[in-house]
């Protein structure tokens, strides 16, 4: 397919799938549930956390999640009791359970003791690096830096060990991304959106794949980094702005 077929192509799946009608049934719904910046960060962090799967079996466990903080997530991180965190062990989700869910608020406490925010965590993280890669490796290793049960860790995946990162990358795309469609919230505006990388999964590899966009067989960090450089041919300033286009025409079979 030739530049300009291709850019047609991506910009018309763009229009289609990047508009509100997409929120309701995907995970991003979750922190759209909520108008305080806190709830907004923490919701999309924890949400983005269990993406994996059935998207609507991730929408009602993150709202199940929501109701285990009291529908108050920045407030629960912050001030939750020993027996409020006790309560959470009963939550599961896949493979993520309730002493994940305690782990991750514990280490949600630390970040936002050390650095006030999610949102300035990885603001001065880029301010200080220029680039979103070494934030990501930075990150895990602050926010596995308290005392927590090695389960957890799967949970948040390491681009230092070559992972696709999708979930992190997906929860940036989240909070850095603006435009005029209002899916994603655009929150954290010191990270430029074209420091975003593509969140890579069996959907986007597939049609990144069968467009010619990308080569690489194994859907790891370098997969991500190729697929990312293809699509900032055709939107240097937004590459992962095509993230509906390829993901949305995945889920949707449409050339199946």
């Amino acid at each position: 397919m030739r530049y300009e077929e291709l850019r047609e192509l991506l910009e018309r799946l763009h229009d289609r799938f990047n508009n509100e009608e997409f929120i309701e049934a995907d995970p991003i719904s979750v922190p759209h549930s909520f108008s305080l910046r806190g709830d907004v960060e923490i919701a999309g962090f924890m949400a983005s956390t269990i993406a994996w799967g059935n998207r609507r079996a991730i929408v009602k466990s993150a709202h199940r999640m929501m109701d285990y903080m009291d529908n108050a997530p920045e407030d629960f991180v912050l001030n939750a009791s020993d027996r409020e965190l006790a309560m959470l062990e009963k939550y599961v989700h896949r493979t993520f359970n309730g002493r994940d869910f305690q782990d991750f608020v514990r280490s949600l406490r630390h970040i936002y003791n050390m650095w006030g925010s999610l949102g300035n965590y990885f603001e001065q993280g880029y301010a200080e690096h220029g680039d979103l890669r070494p934030v990501l490796a930075d990150f895990r290793r602050d926010f596995l830096s308290v005392p927590h049960d090695v389960h957890a860790e799967k949970h948040l995946s390491s681009i230092e060990r070559g992972a696709a990162c999708k979930r992190l990358c997906m929860y940036l795309r989240w909070m850095v991304r603006r435009d005029e469609h209002g899916v994603d919230f655009g929150l954290w505006d010191k990270i430029p959106m074209s420091a975003l990388y593509m969140p890579l999964d069996v959907h986007t590899g597939r049609m990144g794949r069968n467009l010619g966009l990308l080569s690489r067989k194994q859907s790891d960090w370098k997969a991500v980094e190729e697929l990312t450089a293809s699509l900032r041919e055709f939107s240097a300033e937004d590459p992962v702005r095509y993230d509906y286009a390829l993901f949305g025409v995945g889920i949707s079979g449409m050339f199946d």
